[in-house]
């Protein structure tokens, strides 16, 4: 099974139905609605797929209601919100580590490792970045947030 039939399976097992779907506008890559996720089938590929799934799954566990309009904050804050479950759920930190590990170098090596789109990995950064400030020191390492970029340290003095 791979990466997005596991995260398929999890949210059939979470109660999502996922259906396959053409959006007249080609800007929505994917939309949750009580309990049935759409996801675009002009999608390029899996992976773009499996980074819409994952963000509409955060919709599932952590939003309520309409919020398709973003000008009210409370939205914008479930939208983030979301937003943030699909980047912890397909990208935690044991996972930066593990694309260091596995001698990933950039960011297009990193997404590919990981099984996500650059910008995803980007967002998710970025997202921590903004949660953890410059760094954190995980397990035996440091991971350093920047702008778009991601550095990891393995602290031999732990």
């Amino acid at each position: 099974m791979n990466q997005l039939e596991q995260l398929e399976s999890e949210a059939c097992e979470d109660g999502i139905e996922i259906v396959d779907y053409t959006f007249e506008n080609p800007n929505i890559k994917g939309l949750y609605c009580d309990g049935v996720v759409g996801i675009s089938n002009n999608l390029e590929n899996s992976t773009q797929k499996r980074c819409i799934l994952a963000e509409e799954m955060g919709h599932h566990h952590t939003s309520n209601g309409n919020i398709l309009t973003m000008s009210s904050a409370s939205n914008r804050q479930q939208e983030h919100r979301a937003r943030i479950w699909g980047y912890q759920k397909l990208i935690d930190l044991d996972s930066i580590i593990a694309a260091y590990e596995n001698h990933c170098t950039n960011f297009y090596e990193t997404a590919e490792f990981l099984n996500v789109t650059e910008q995803f990995l980007t967002d998710t950064i970025n997202a921590y970045m903004h949660k953890y400030g410059c760094y954190i020191k995980h397990k035996n390492y440091i991971i350093e947030f920047g702008y778009n970029s991601v550095g990891v340290i393995k602290n031999i003095n732990d």
